[in-house]
């Protein structure tokens, strides 16, 4: 196991975005400075069309941004569309840290952890400040 890759116990928050996203190109400091708040979790931002052969059919279903995924190792825990704020993905990583299941995750976010995490594993979509940079 290489140091990027997320042990069963680590939580990744993953902010799936398109470069062309001006919402996420907003967002993006947003997202860093979260990261920076919470060291004990793992943030990572991925570019689908950058990814989009890794990711497979699944990233096509993805149209609205930010889309984050929450993994606890390899195990979705969140899959969705979430408000460009950071209370509000601060709650969600706050949930996932403290154990909660914080929705259920639908077959087109199951289909995406398993890439997700394998370019997790690639140490692709560090987030800079973080200890998860690549």
């Amino acid at each position: 196991m290489t140091s990027a890759e997320p042990t069963a116990a680590t939580i990744s928050v993953i902010c799936l975005c398109a470069g062309w996203c001006t919402t996420c190109q907003a967002y993006g400091a947003t997202f860093a400075q979260l990261a920076r708040d919470w060291p004990q979790a793992r943030f990572a931002w991925i570019d689908i069309e950058e990814h989009s052969d890794a990711l497979g059919d699944a990233a096509l279903d993805i149209e609205n941004f930010p889309t984050v995924m929450v993994l606890r190792g390899a195990r979705p825990l969140f899959f969705g569309t979430i408000l460009p704020h950071a209370g509000t993905l601060a709650r969600l990583v706050q949930s996932a840290l403290e154990g909660g299941a914080t929705q259920a995750v639908d077959a087109g976010g199951q289909a995406l952890a398993a890439p997700v995490a394998a370019l997790l594993a690639q140490g692709v979509g560090g987030v800079e400040g973080t200890g998860a940079a690549a």
